[in-house]
């Protein structure tokens, strides 16, 4: 089966100034900082294939442009805190390409991992039990002195907008 949607999968940290600064540096290292994110939930469609990429392998497009994207954010303010983001993935068993992603942000890998876990177990149950684990993903960043971000996105498309018809 040809994949009719790739989702790459990438992760950056970063540091700055303020907390919105430090998502931008860790979105930077994603390799999405110029994309206006639209968050979605977390449901992988029937027929896509799911990929972990490097900043640099992550979806192009114009400044600006519309990312339609699953993600994981979190922060740390305090010397010495940490801040991990995690996002992990589950295919139905059935070959369809249909899947579901989770996302959990914490203090620490342990948290984030468990959760990650967690949430796939629960999510698959309530649909049958018919999902089994297929990769995850997950970073951190320790806080030295100034606000810190990881983040970890799952990106499903991009849209310029020349698809908008400015609301007529």
């Amino acid at each position: 089966m040809t994949p009719t949607l790739t989702i790459r999968v990438s992760a950056g940290t970063g540091t700055g100034r303020t907390t919105l600064a430090a998502f931008d540096a860790a979105l930077a290292a994603a390799g999405v900082s110029d994309f206006n994110l639209v968050r979605l939930s977390s449901i992988v469609p029937p027929g896509s294939q799911v990929l972990e990429v490097d900043g640099q392998e992550q979806l192009h497009g114009d400044h600006g442009d519309a990312l339609y994207c699953v993600y994981a954010r979190a922060h740390a303010v305090l010397p010495g805190h940490e801040a991990w983001a995690g996002i992990a993935w589950s295919r139905r068993e059935d070959g369809s390409g249909a899947g579901l992603f989770v996302e959990h942000e914490g203090p620490s890998r342990e948290q984030v991992s468990t959760d990650l876990m967690h949430s796939l177990e629960d999510l698959s149950a309530t649909r049958g039990g018919s999902y089994h684990s297929q990769g995850r993903r997950v970073i951190g960043i320790t806080c030295r002195t100034l606000p810190v971000c990881a983040v970890v996105v799952a990106t499903y498309r991009r849209a310029g907008w020349e698809a908008f018809d400015g609301g007529r």
